[in-house]
């Protein structure tokens, strides 16, 4: 049996309403925290999580 744990807020390391698996794999899953109302780009494999750093989109001058 595979068993299965609430992946937690990178932010405010508050519980969110997903789950994932041993076997789960995500990519560029946009995880959103209902406590601090933030959205965090993730990938997940086994059960390891990581931050997709988005860039700051810059302006344009003309």
């Amino acid at each position: 049996m595979c068993n299965y744990e609430w992946i937690l807020c990178p932010v405010c390391r508050g519980k969110t309403k997903v789950k994932i698996g041993g076997d789960t794999v995500l990519e560029n899953f946009p995880l959103f925290c209902p406590r601090c109302k933030q959205e965090t780009i993730i990938n997940a494999k086994q059960m390891n999580i990581s931050v997709i750093k988005e860039p700051d989109a810059m302006t344009q001058s003309r």
